[in-house]
């Protein structure tokens, strides 16, 4: 008899953002597959019989291959297990889900897909940095800094840089400075707003804002390093006076009224 495959979002970092359908199906899990920026409180939530395999991904340093995951996968639903592949964020923003629902569909085992709430939102949120704002930002755009190459190739820079309100970066720390440039290169003002949040969600959290003129000074100051969201645009300045989250903030805009 199959089993079942759930692709579940764990949300940004606190475990309490987790859904109530995504812990619902962890607590009933027979196996466990979670990744790295995962919060391990979450796994206190299993049951002392499931399986439990980390698969976290580091950048040049995978524990597991994507293809080894998806084999994994397919393998315990075919015994008939309860699948829980358990993913920071939302696993279908920059989470890999569509592969491996794929993987799923090719070997006809079911699976669910549970969203979650995504870094590029939820992080933000607790930074006070709203991505769309009535007087603002009209449009976001999700996309990915993790590999320069393909952001070199693969992004409109003159699109983003001209028709979106907000930018919203994964993983886009290490090329911080190539992201800066295209940006500004394709028409995107030096004095733009933009904020690195480290940790978001978490205790841990710190955020650094600046300019794309002056941000990369800022975070080699403050030592930011991944894993950290990365939002471009005007709401940037809204951060002094919708900050809630307590944290260590470096603020450099005045507050932004009506």
């Amino acid at each position: 008899m199959v089993g079942k495959v759930y692709l579940v979002g764990a949300g940004p970092g606190d475990p309490e953002l987790i859904t109530v359908k995504g812990l619902r199906y962890l607590q009933q899990a027979d196996v466990i597959m979670y990744d790295r920026l995962v919060n391990r409180e979450l796994l206190q939530y299993a049951s002392e019989k499931a399986l439990l395999i980390y698969c976290g991904k580091r950048p040049h340093a995978h524990t597991m291959k994507q293809e080894s995951i998806n084999r994994l996968l397919v393998k315990y639903a075919k015994k008939g297990c309860h699948v829980v592949r358990l993913k920071g964020g939302d696993p279908f923003v920059f989470g890999r889900g569509g592969e491996e629902a794929y993987a799923c569909t090719v070997n006809h085992v079911p699976f669910e897909v549970v969203p979650g709430i995504t870094a590029g939102i939820g992080a933000a949120a607790y930074a006070g940095i709203p991505v769309t704002h009535r007087h603002l930002s009209k449009s976001f755009a999700f996309i990915t800094g993790h590999e320069e190459d393909l952001m070199a190739k693969g992004q409109e820079w003159s699109h983003l840089a001209k028709a979106v309100d907000t930018i919203c970066v994964y993983m886009g720390v290490s090329h911080l400075p190539s992201i800066v440039r295209n940006l500004i290169k394709n028409g995107k003002s030096p004095q733009t707003p933009i904020a690195l949040i480290h940790w978001g969600t978490l205790a841990e959290q710190r955020t650094v804002i600046g300019t794309l003129e002056t941000i990369e000074a800022n975070v080699k100051k403050a030592h930011i390093s991944n894993p950290s969201m990365i939002i471009i645009g005007e709401v940037v300045r809204l951060s002094d006076s919708l900050s809630w989250f307590h944290e260590e903030v470096n603020l450099l805009f005045p507050a932004i009224e009506g």
